[in-house]
């Protein structure tokens, strides 16, 4: 291509290409995918060489590894293309109604719960659902199906109770399921402090709209993530504040 034939069209093309390109490396960035990905392109910077060099025997037998390269690629990176398409798909919830259907008769127990929890330095991890149900994930734990209750909501995260590993997750204003097994959150720049609860708080706002209220066990402190973000050490009735807003 001469210069003459350089239109505004192929400088959109490189750039998008280019932007592409990085946000798939921000994604697998800190991840065993890295590794994966720094020899995909060891690999087609192979096969370009191989191509210009009209090898044609080598040429062909890679040619055959890159017909059949994107159903590997998809097998290899399906997490990575599963939490990116449910993060692009969540950056369009406002084209749905608001479906927490959370009232103030709801965030009360909550608000009480977590500040026993904070005050006994007890763990506890609490997601509020939204537009998406998490229907794969309540299937992971005991189906509760009970009015939002703080005696409640303590007696699940009592040390002593066999379901205070895991979720508790709050779906149409009621306690729908607890021990949840929710997708952990590969984010480096997470504090190290932070431990399994906080990371699959944030794994969940990540991939969906859902909320999450977090209290730690080692420091009785109350964090709020919200997607992908987080709001730490904060008090009663700043996560009051927040649950409201919702």
């Amino acid at each position: 291509m001469s210069f003459l034939q350089f239109r505004l069209i192929d400088v959109i093309d490189i750039i998008l290409v280019a932007f592409l390109m990085y946000k798939i490396y921000t994604k697998v960035r800190g991840t065993m995918a890295i590794n994966i990905l720094l020899g995909l392109i060891a690999f087609i910077a192979f096969w370009i060489t191989i191509k210009s060099l009209k090898m044609e025997l080598t040429g062909s037998i890679l040619d055959t590894l890159v017909n059949v390269g994107v159903l590997a690629l998809i097998i290899v990176f399906q997490q990575e293309i599963r939490r990116s398409l449910l993060h692009f798909g969540s950056k369009y919830k406002w084209l749905l109604s608001n479906n927490y259907n959370f009232s103030n008769e709801n965030i009360e127990p909550i608000i009480k719960a977590c500040e026993n929890f904070s005050k006994s330095q007890t763990g506890a991890l609490i997601i509020i659902t939204g537009e998406a149900g998490l229907k794969e994930y309540i299937e992971t734990g005991e189906i509760i199906n009970a009015d939002i209750s703080s005696r409640l909501i303590e007696s699940i995260f009592f040390k002593n109770n066999p379901l205070h590993d895991g979720a508790l997750i709050v779906l149409a204003g009621k306690l729908i399921a607890a021990s949840c097994i929710l997708p952990v959150s590969e984010n480096p720049n997470m504090p190290k402090y932070m431990g399994l609860r906080h990371r699959a708080a944030m794994g969940i706002t990540e991939s969906t709209d859902a909320v999450a209220v977090v209290v730690s066990e080692e420091r009785g402190e109350i964090s709020f993530f919200q997607n992908g973000t987080y709001n730490t050490n904060i008090n009663t009735n700043d996560l009051q504040k927040l649950l409201k807003n919702l």
